[in-house]
């Protein structure tokens, strides 16, 4: 099976599955990328996985829909239009590409928008707006609570899952980073990896949950490191986890 970011708009990723003349992709919020895939591989259009309802994740999917007529499975909120089937928290989904039946885990994961979620299966973590590479997204919807809940769920899992998320935001994110932990190695040695990467015009992802624990301030909240360069920005020490990310967030806002 490979997995393939395709570019769409500016920075987005598409991410494509493909194995035995089928795909499956997610949060296709272009349809010209994927039908351009389709097409140049003469590949049949399975399944489409959302993440959430902004319109850079979902615009592709009706011109999709009416050309291939996918199953398209997508969180259980009315702003998303044209799903085949809706799904929950914990909910098992099964689908066919080609010869290989791949199995996803439903996770919620509120925060950017309050019906985010996340799949999890095949060691990969699809994750829409959630969990960036060495970042995380905007909270347009949710709490810092609920967002740092929803963090610690997906730093839960396996760390060599590879996490697919849905933007090329690295290089910004691991400036902001060092920012915050300037004397972390791995972070160092991370932005110099990615920065070459991104001269040579390719992705700096699929990332691993392994590398964002090790580089990732928003899931390093508990760090002394962390702790204490969001006291130096607030003022004030932290007096939780979750009010260190809340400072984090902040900053990042305005970095």
């Amino acid at each position: 099976m490979e997995i393939l970011p395709l570019s769409a708009f500016s920075d987005n990723y598409i991410w494509a599955l493909v194995a035995d003349g089928n795909c499956i992709v997610v949060d296709p919020g272009d349809a010209a990328p994927v039908e351009s895939l389709l097409s140049e591989r003469s590949l049949r259009l399975t399944a489409i996985l959302i993440t959430h309802h902004h319109a850079d994740h979902i615009g592709g999917v009706p011109m999709l829909a009416a050309h291939h007529a996918p199953l398209i499975v997508g969180p259980d909120d009315p702003r998303i239009a044209s799903l085949t089937q809706t799904v929950h928290e914990g909910d098992q989904i099964r689908i066919s590409l080609g010869a290989k039946a791949l199995a996803f885990e439903v996770i919620a994961v509120p925060g950017h928008t309050t019906s985010h979620i996340a799949y999890f299966g095949e060691e990969l973590l699809f994750c829409g707006d959630t969990l960036f590479s060495a970042g995380c997204g905007r909270l347009f919807e949710g709490s810092p609570a609920q967002m740092h809940a929803s963090l610690s769920r997906l730093a839960a899992l396996p760390a060599d899952t590879r996490v697919c998320c849905a933007h090329e935001y690295t290089l910004s994110n691991l400036r902001f980073a060092c920012a915050v932990e300037p004397g972390n190695p791995a972070l160092i040695e991370r932005r110099r990896e990615c920065e070459s990467l991104r001269a040579q015009g390719r992705p700096t992802l699929p990332s691993t949950l392994a590398l964002e624990m090790a580089t990732n301030p928003f899931l390093r909240s508990e760090e002394a490191a962390v702790v204490a360069a969001a006291t130096a920005r607030a003022g004030h020490v932290p007096k939780s986890p979750v009010d260190t990310f809340a400072i984090l967030r902040e900053w990042k806002n305005h970095a």
